[in-house]
């Protein structure tokens, strides 16, 4: 079966989808091998409603089609990464379909990303294993600039309390809200 973090892909049907958060409506195309192709799923909406207003520089890694990175560019330099070609393709798409600006590339987790951030955002992979979860979320220390900060979604059935505490041994771990299972966590290297 093909899965959204690989490159193994169905043919394309691509549709547009409306979305409006943070008082703000998008437009979005998705396409078969992507995550949430029928609408912005919870989790990540859940995350978006519970962001600060960031600015800086910004990582969106593991973007998909985009929309994290796409409704955060407003007030920062964004970076938009994925492993999937067609997540990529997607995203350039819907960058210029929102009248947004952000530098998209190809990264398997941190493999092609040579700078710090002052945030990095990710709904992660959680089905692509716990190597690549913790990969994200351990792996974001490196590319923090001091005091930045990683801000993630995780399901409680998904090990949200183990993650949080095994991230502790590196941050100042901090459950930002829980809705429906989801949770938000704020990660601030110290």
């Amino acid at each position: 079966m093909a899965h959204y973090f690989t490159n193994d892909y169905q043919p394309s049907h691509e549709q547009i989808i409306y979305v409006n958060v943070r008082g703000s409506s998008y437009k979005f195309i998705t396409d078969n091998n992507v995550f949430s192709k029928k609408g912005l799923d919870f989790g990540t909406r859940t995350l978006l409603e519970n962001l600060p207003d960031v600015s800086g520089d910004i990582l969106d890694l593991g973007c998909g089609y985009g929309p994290i990175g796409i409704i955060l560019a407003e007030n920062g330099n964004i970076d938009m990464t994925d492993i999937n070609q067609r997540s990529l393709s997607l995203t350039t798409k819907n960058l210029q379909l929102n009248h947004r600006k952000a530098n998209v590339f190809v990264s398997d987790m941190y493999e092609n990303i040579d700078k710090k951030y002052d945030y990095i955002v990710t709904n992660p992979p959680v089905r692509a294993g716990k190597h690549i979860l913790y990969g994200i979320l351990q792996g974001a220390f490196d590319y923090l600039k001091e005091d930045g900060e990683l801000w993630f979604v995780i399901h409680k059935d998904q090990g949200a309390k183990t993650v949080m505490k095994r991230l502790a041994e590196s941050y100042e771990v901090k459950l930002v809200t829980k809705n429906k299972g989801f949770y938000i966590i704020m990660c601030k290297k110290r």
